[in-house]
């Protein structure tokens, strides 16, 4: 359920996107029966929902698994660094956009330093000072409409804006399409099913008890992912959130590395 973008494989990547407008298109819900009047497509949703549940039951849950007992702290770090330099080009082009450019100027100084590791290891005294931000970000900072909620087949939960963005920042991000030795040309392979581990992995806990201790667990995800970009978004225009949850970093976990 989670996103393999890198743009040889853009074609591929495409396929679920078309796939879930193009049944969303002929599949809305009665307004009788909706649970959440954002949700028009929620019998599509709730297909494609119990398809990414069995691709992680059966997959990315055992995986994440072995990765925890397996995988040293250290390791782990190394690995979560790497996956967020890979994005940060992507923070630098929406940072610019948005007309944040102290944000722009110190991913880019982030990016460059960090590259002397292949991002592996954090060099910059403060990893925290880059605030990440998506395309998805950026259409809501031009008051562009968040559209319906979709629930994307491998990709998960998304709305009309963010999905659009998704697709804007895999198709404009550079570490998509590096040409470079064979090493890297191999992490960049491998990077978007890792990351996938790694952050089922660091959300192992949390996944989990919305996935078997919810009474739906389909509309606690829905709820979590809006709560989660409700707070990116309104970080992003300048408003003020209530929006915290433990569970914050849900909304991301499907989420495209970059």
């Amino acid at each position: 359920m989670f996103a393999l973008l890198k743009r040889s494989r853009n074609r591929i990547s495409a396929a679920p996107f078309a796939a879930i407008l193009l049944l969303a298109a002929c599949s809305s819900v009665p307004d009788a029966e909706k649970t959440d009047a954002r949700d028009s497509y929620e019998g599509s949703n709730r297909k494609a929902f119990a398809f990414n549940m069995g691709l992680d039951t059966h997959i990315l849950e055992p995986a994440a698994n072995g990765y925890r007992n397996v995988m040293p702290p250290a390791g782990r770090r190394a690995i979560d660094n790497h996956i967020d330099w890979t994005g940060l080009p992507a923070t630098t082009f929406n940072s610019t956009l948005q007309g944040r450019f102290e944000n722009a100027g110190l991913s880019t100084v982030h990016f460059i330093v960090n590259s002397l590791t292949l991002g592996l290891v954090d060099l910059t005294e403060d990893p925290k000072a880059v605030k990440s931000q998506d395309f998805g970000q950026t259409l809501a900072s031009f008051d562009v409409p968040e559209g319906n909620y979709l629930m994307v087949p491998v990709l998960g939960p998304n709305t009309s804006r963010s999905l659009t963005g998704r697709v804007v920042d895999s198709v404009t991000n550079p570490m998509s399409f590096l040409k470079a030795g064979d090493a890297v040309q191999t992490m960049q392979t491998l990077r978007p099913p890792v990351a996938a581990v790694s952050t089922r992995a660091n959300l192992f806990e949390a996944f989990n008890d919305v996935k078997y201790n919810s009474l739906d667990p389909y509309a606690r995800t829905r709820s979590l992912y809006y709560q989660g970009r409700a707070g990116r978004i309104n970080a992003t225009v300048g408003k003020p959130t209530d929006n915290r949850t433990a569970d914050d970093q849900f909304e991301s976990f499907l989420e495209d590395p970059k």
